[in-house]
C-alpha cells in the first residue's frame, strides 16, 4: 500500500511566498530574484512531501493561481513578462475573483466568448517536468478539461458541448508533447465531477477523456469535496487510478458498495481531511481503508491512501505554534502532519503500529451524525420591510444615494508595529488604546470631509475580520502562525472553536461608541456574522454545526443590543461566506439554508428602528436569491464592480423593494475607483431597484489600500452621489 499527497501548501513556514511576491509589486527585487526566490520555496514544499509519502504531483506551484495558469496553457490569455501576468490578478485587465467551490479559496474566472481561441501557448507542465530533475517520474498536475470549463464564464452563443471539444484538442496536444518529452504520470484534477453534472455532460466527460489520453501516460485522476455520482462511467476511462474523497463525500462509500470498483484500476483514498484539522485517529482511518477495500474488492495494491482535498486549506505546520496549549495542540494536524498521519497509516499496514498509537487523538471522533431537519428560519415578511424604512427615516433620513464604505480603512506600518508590540507586551493597554482612538479619530474627521453620509470607525483594531472576533469569544483558539490562502498574496489565520461559545465582555461597543461619539452623522456598529466565522474557522467540536452557528448568534445579537443600548442605529452583519459554506449538492442544500438563515435572522433580531446591514461578496446569487429573501437585512452591500454589475442581474429574478449598494469600486485592482465604472454601475442599479433603493459604496473593506487612494476613490464615489441626487431631484 503506497501514500499519495497533494495541494500542499505554497505560502512557506513564515509567508515567504507573500513577501517575495509582494515585494516585486513593490519593485523591491528583480524578475531574477522573483524567480529564485520562488524556486527556494517550492523545493521546500516538495522536500516535505518527499520527507513523508511515497507519490506526489509537480507543477502545483503557482504565481497567483492554477485556474489562471490553466487559462495561459490553453492560450485564452497571453503574458510576456510577470508584469503582464500580474496585470490579470490585480491590474487594469483583472479578472473576477470568485469562491473556489465551497472554499474560501478565490480563483480568477476566465472569461470565454466568441473570440476566444484555444491554443497550447504555455506548456506549464513540461517546464517543471524539466525543471525538477529529481522528481521526473512524479506525475505532473493540470486542472482537468471539465473542472476548468465549469469555473470558467462562457459567454460565447457556442454550446457547451463545442467548447469543451475546442478545449479537449489542446488537452490532447498537451498531453502528446509531455508524452514525447518522456513524462509517464499525470495528476488531473476535477473536483467539478463532484458537482450535480447533467446526464448529457456526464456523456461528454467520458468522450473527452476517451480522446485526450495518450496510452502511454499514466494517469491519476483526481476528485475531492463531495462524492461522484456518475462513478460507474469513469470506470471504462483510460486512467490508471481514481481519487475520491471519503471524508466529505461519505456517499462514495455506499456508491462503491453498489456498483464496485474496477479490478485493473487503483483507488486513491482520501481518507484524511484536507479541510478541517482534527487530528485523525490512526486506527479508525486503518478501519476505513479496510472498509473501503471490502466494498471495492481489490487487493491492498491498489489502494492508496491520501488526503481528502488539496492541503492549502490548512496551515503549513504546526512545528510553527510554540503557545498552544497541549491538550489542544494534540488534537490538531496541519498539512505537515498531515502527510506524517499517511505515512503512519501506511506503517500499520505494515505491521508497525506503534508510532500510530501515540499519535491519535483520544477525542477524534468528528462531529455527530444529524438528521436533515429544515429549521424555521425566522424571515420577516416582505411587506415588513417599508414599515421598517419609514420608521427609520426618523432617525436616519439620507438623501438620495447615500454614500458608505464597506467597514476597514488601510492599516498602516505604524499601526502592524503598534499591534505587535501591544501582542508581545511591549506597549500597555492605555497605550494601544490611545493610539487606536487617534485613529479612530483622523478617519471620523476624514469621512466626514470626503462627505459620506454613514460613517465607520475603520476597524484600526482588527487585524482579521475573523480572526479578531474568535479572540474575544469564549470557546474559541488563535494560533500564531496557522496562516492559509484567501487569494493571490491574501492570507489569513482561521480560528478554531474548541469549546461552547460566549461572549463574556462586549467586542467592538468601546470603538464604535468613541467613533460615534465623535459625529452627529452615524456610525455603523459592524461585525462579521456566525456563518462567516465557522465557514472561514475550524470546528473540532463534536456536535453540529448548527448548533455552533446559533451559539454564535446569541453572542453576537448581544453584542447588537448592546451596541443600540447605547445609541448606535445602524448594525451591519458582514457574511461573505454564506454561500461558499453550503453543500455542493443541491439536494443538501435547503436543509443547509434553513439553518444558516436561522443563524443570521437570530443575530439581526433587532427593533425596527435599527437599520440592518449585511455585506455579501464573491457569490454568484443567482442559485441562492430566494434564500438572500430570506435574510432580515433593510439594506444589503454587495461586491458588484468587476464585470459591470452583472451579479446585479439575479435580484431580476425576485420583487425586491429593499434597499442595496452594489459596490462601484473593486478595491482588488490597483487602480482607484473610476468614473465611468461608477458611473454604469449606478445606472444599472437604478434601472433595476429605482433611485430611492440605491445606496453608492466600494466593493469590499479597504484595509489593504494605501490611504491617498481611498481618499481619491471616495471623493470621487462621493461626487457622483450628488451629481444624481442633483439629476433626480430637479
Amino acid at each position: 500500500m503506497q501514500t499519495y499527497a497533494y495541494g500542499f501548501p505554497r505560502l512557506g513556514k513564515n509567508r515567504e511566498y507573500k513577501r517575495v511576491i509582494e515585494s516585486f509589486w513593490e519593485r523591491k527585487i528583480s524578475d531574477k530574484e522573483l524567480v529564485s526566490l520562488l524556486d527556494s520555496i517550492e523545493q521546500e514544499r516538495l522536500s516535505f512531501y518527499k520527507d513523508h509519502v511515497d507519490i506526489f504531483p509537480t507543477g502545483e506551484f503557482t504565481y497567483y493561481d492554477n485556474i489562471f495558469d490553466t487559462a495561459l496553457i490553453l492560450g485564452v490569455y497571453k503574458f510576456k513578462s510577470f508584469e503582464d501576468y500580474f496585470e490579470y490578478a490585480r491590474g487594469k485587465k483583472a479578472l473576477e475573483l470568485k469562491k473556489y467551490f465551497n472554499t474560501n479559496y478565490h480563483y480568477l474566472v476566465p472569461f470565454l466568448d466568441r473570440q476566444t481561441k484555444f491554443s497550447l501557448a504555455w506548456n506549464k507542465p513540461l517546464f517543471y517536468f524539466n525543471s525538477c530533475f529529481a522528481y521526473k517520474d512524479n506525475p505532473l498536475f493540470v486542472i482537468g478539461p471539465y473542472t476548468f470549463l465549469k469555473l470558467s464564464r462562457l459567454k460565447s452563443s457556442k454550446s457547451f458541448s463545442y467548447t469543451l471539444a475546442a478545449l479537449a484538442a489542446v488537452y490532447r496536444q498537451l498531453f502528446k508533447e509531455l508524452a514525447g518529452e518522456g513524462a509517464t504520470s499525470l495528476h488531473i484534477e476535477e473536483p467539478a465531477f463532484c458537482l450535480d453534472v447533467p446526464e448529457k455532460e456526464v456523456d461528454l466527460i467520458v468522450k473527452t477523456y476517451r480522446e485526450i489520453i495518450p496510452p502511454d501516460l499514466k494517469v491519476h485522476l483526481i476528485t475531492y469535496y463531495e462524492s461522484v455520482d456518475f462513478l460507474k462511467q469513469l470506470y471504462d476511462l483510460p486512467v490508471h487510478s481514481l481519487g475520491l474523497d471519503f471524508v466529505a463525500g461519505e456517499d462514495n462509500l455506499e456508491i462503491i458498495k453498489s456498483q464496485g470498483f474496477p479490478r485493473d484500476k487503483q483507488l486513491i483514498c482520501g481518507i484524511v481531511d484536507g479541510r478541517v484539522p482534527r487530528r485523525s485517529d490512526i486506527t479508525l482511518k486503518v478501519k476505513l481503508v479496510e472498509s473501503i477495500r471490502r466494498r471495492a474488492k481489490i487487493s491492498k495494491e491498489n489502494i492508496l491512501v491520501s488526503n481528502s482535498a488539496p492541503l492549502y486549506h490548512l496551515p503549513v505546520t504546526l512545528d510553527n505554534e510554540t503557545n498552544l496549549p497541549p491538550k489542544l495542540k494534540n488534537k490538531i494536524s496541519f498539512a505537515k502532519e498531515r502527510l506524517y498521519e499517511l505515512d503512519l497509516i501506511q506503517k500499520v499496514f505494515q505491521g508497525k503500529p506503534a508510532a500510530a498509537k501515540k499519535w491519535s487523538s483520544p477525542a477524534a471522533s468528528g462531529p455527530k451524525k444529524v438528521s436533515a431537519k429544515h429549521f424555521d428560519t425566522l424571515s420577516l415578511r416582505e411587506s415588513e420591510f417599508p414599515k421598517r424604512r419609514q420608521i427609520q427615516k426618523k432617525s436616519l433620513n439620507f438623501p438620495l444615494f447615500p454614500t458608505t464604505t464597506i467597514g476597514s480603512f488601510p492599516q498602516d506600518k505604524s499601526l502592524r508595529k503598534m499591534r505587535l508590540a501591544f501582542r508581545q507586551n511591549q506597549a500597555s493597554l492605555d497605550k494601544y488604546d490611545s493610539f487606536i482612538r487617534n485613529k479612530i479619530f483622523k478617519l471620523i474627521e476624514l469621512e466626514e470631509d470626503i462627505g459620506l453620509d454613514a460613517l465607520v470607525h475603520g476597524e484600526f483594531e482588527r487585524s482579521d475580520m475573523v480572526e479578531f472576533f474568535a479572540q474575544k469569544l469564549k470557546g474559541f483558539l488563535t494560533t500564531e502562525k496557522g496562516w492559509i490562502t484567501s487569494y493571490g498574496t491574501r492570507v489569513y489565520r482561521p480560528p478554531i472553536v474548541y469549546d461552547p461559545v460566549e461572549r463574556e465582555d462586549p467586542l467592538t461597543l468601546k470603538e464604535t461608541f468613541f467613533a460615534q461619539s465623535l459625529s452627529p452623522k452615524p456610525v455603523k456598529g459592524i461585525f462579521t456574522g456566525p456563518i462567516t466565522i465557522l465557514a472561514w474557522g475550524y470546528n473540532l467540536r463534536d456536535i453540529p454545526v448548527y448548533e455552533v452557528a446559533f451559539e454564535l448568534s446569541a453572542a453576537l445579537n448581544a453584542e447588537a443590543r448592546n451596541l443600540v443600548e447605547k445609541g448606535i442605529k445602524m448594525i451591519q452583519i458582514d457574511e461573505p461566506a454564506i454561500k461558499e459554506f453550503a453543500p455542493l449538492k443541491k439536494r443538501k442544500r435547503d436543509f443547509y439554508f434553513s439553518w444558516a438563515i436561522r443563524a443570521f435572522n437570530l443575530t439581526a433580531d433587532l427593533p425596527p428602528q435599527v437599520q440592518t446591514h449585511t455585506h455579501l461578496c464573491y457569490s454568484e446569487f443567482g442559485e441562492i436569491i430566494k434564500w438572500i429573501m430570506k435574510m432580515n437585512f433593510d439594506v444589503i452591500t454587495i461586491e458588484a464592480a468587476r464585470e459591470k454589475a452583472k451579479i446585479i442581474d439575479a435580484f431580476k429574478k425576485v420583487k425586491f423593494n429593499r434597499a442595496i449598494g452594489p459596490g462601484v469600486w473593486d478595491i482588488h485592482s490597483k487602480y482607484p475607483a473610476q468614473e465611468e465604472t461608477i458611473r454604469e454601475i449606478i445606472d444599472k442599479a437604478i434601472a433595476v431597484f429605482g433611485k430611492e433603493n440605491v445606496w453608492i459604496n466600494p466593493d469590499c473593506g479597504l484595509k489593504t489600500r494605501k490611504l491617498p487612494e481611498v481618499v481619491e476613490s471616495l471623493r470621487k464615489i462621493v461626487e457622483a452621489a450628488r451629481e444624481y441626487r442633483k439629476k433626480f431631484t430637479c
